[in-house]
């Protein structure tokens, strides 16, 4: 299996060379890769390592703002220029991650990780050196394993989750490989209970897995506490006479059904990000929702608040202030349901908002829990989200429970960071 595995990336990377003919986030990786490696191997030999170093691999954005409760509470312990300094190094799988984290400054250097063949991944620990290597969540390179075992670097895969149809208990040669492989690093630290219990049937016992929680829970508790106030959403908002609704990271089928609740509930503001930002089908969502809508960044702090109170639709179209955004609203809807997934509805919930999202939601333990506390519904269509917004709408009391549930939720279950740092910290000794 190994063999197969190796020639698997190989023809991988072959795969994007070719692709990047084609697709301009292949183009990315294939360029991004390219001399990658002596690049690396220049800029860590000139470098200060100060203490030591810690390398955290991430494989795209949400894989990053995960693991970003760690990389800036390890940066407040080991400040640049402190006695106790320690160099962090962060890797990006994907271009979604690099391209807009590659000037993240609470790291001291962002690369690409190399394609994990048994050279590079010699080459890159050799070059980095890492004393410590986190891995976020679903990051599992068997040779990136090997080599750091073999340079007796501690590791550990943090913010992990385990479902009973993933590789790892399958009866298979290929399970059997992917269990090999899960028992190189020193630890898991997983998000929940179910995910300890999945692993203790397959041999990892309490020694090497620990039941931590998830770190974007503090993330997102983070981002709320340092939140700026936005004024154009405020004089959207203010005097506003029914709940708000904000609709985050929105895919066109999602659209299609807020703009039918759009429709069946006129009395309503609606704030709308969309997951990309193309002008064109932004004007097309104004045009067809019928109201007087307004784009985010055509509109300055000193915008008339007649203006912006008139308006009923608010289409955020600029990226890095939704976690923000969703402070105005009473009510959310968070995308992606009817593609691959929903996006991240912590980032509501901690402001205590309930959540409506789409069908495909069962692979997300947050969305899963918030679901069986009453904080939280799916949705199949239309019809589904209108009764939904309606029947919460109608029982105030039970709205505000729902809201309380959802910060409640959160905020309970802050505290991954903490706990793994302090476990490293045991295995450091």
């Amino acid at each position: 299996m190994k063999f197969l595995y190796n020639c698997s990336i190989r023809a991988f990377s072959l795969g994007i060379g070719l692709g990047a003919l084609f697709n301009r986030k292949a183009r990315l990786l294939h360029r991004g890769r390219k001399g990658l490696l002596a690049r690396i191997e220049r800029a860590e030999a000139a470098a200060d390592h100060g203490a030591g170093t810690v390398w955290i691999h991430c494989a795209s954005l949400g894989e990053f703002e995960q693991g970003r409760p760690l990389i800036e509470e390890l940066r407040r312990r080991y400040p640049v220029g402190g006695p106790q300094y320690r160099r962090i190094v962060v890797t990006f799988f994907s271009p979604s991650g690099y391209e807009i984290r590659k000037n993240y400054d609470q790291a001291d250097a962002i690369y690409y990780l190399p394609a994990d063949t048994p050279g590079n991944a010699r080459r890159f620990v050799a070059a980095v050196r890492p004393e410590t290597a986190i891995f976020v969540k679903y990051e599992y390179w068997r040779n990136y394993f090997a080599a750091l075992k073999q340079a007796g670097t501690k590791t550990c895969v943090v913010s992990a989750i385990f479902r009973p149809d993933m590789v790892f208990f399958k009866h298979s040669p290929m399970g059997r490989f992917m269990r090999e492989t899960l028992a190189l690093p020193d630890r898991l630290f997983v998000q929940n209970e179910a995910s300890r219990e999945l692993l203790a049937t397959i041999g990892f016992g309490p020694e090497r897995v620990t039941v931590s929680g998830d770190t974007r829970f503090d993330r997102v508790v983070a981002l709320a506490e340092k939140a700026p106030e936005l004024p154009p959403v405020a004089a959207f908002v203010r005097n506003a006479q029914a709940p708000v609704m904000v609709c985050g990271s929105t895919w066109p089928p999602d659209e299609e059904i807020l703009l039918e609740l759009m429709k069946a509930r006129p009395e309503m503001k609606f704030i709308v990000a969309p997951h990309e930002l193309d002008p064109v089908r932004i004007d097309e969502l104004i045009r067809r929702s019928g109201r007087k809508g307004l784009r985010y960044t055509a509109v300055s702090e000193t915008a008339s608040t007649a203006a912006l109170q008139e308006a009923t639709l608010l289409v955020i179209d600029t990226i890095g202030i939704l976690s923000g955004v969703y402070r105005y609203g009473q009510l959310a809807y968070i995308g992606g349901g009817f593609g691959r997934g929903i996006h991240n509805t912590l980032e509501a919930a901690t402001w205590g908002m309930p959540v409506v999202f789409g069908p495909a939601y069962a692979a997300f333990a947050e969305a899963v829990e918030l679901v069986e506390l009453g904080a939280a519904a799916p949705v199949t269509d239309a019809g589904g989200l209108i009764r939904t917004v309606n029947e919460w709408l109608a029982d105030p009391a039970g709205l505000a429970f729902k809201s309380a549930a959802a910060e409640s939720y959160v905020r309970s279950r802050a505290g991954a960071t903490r706990i793994i740092l302090a476990s490293m910290d045991e295995m450091a000794q």
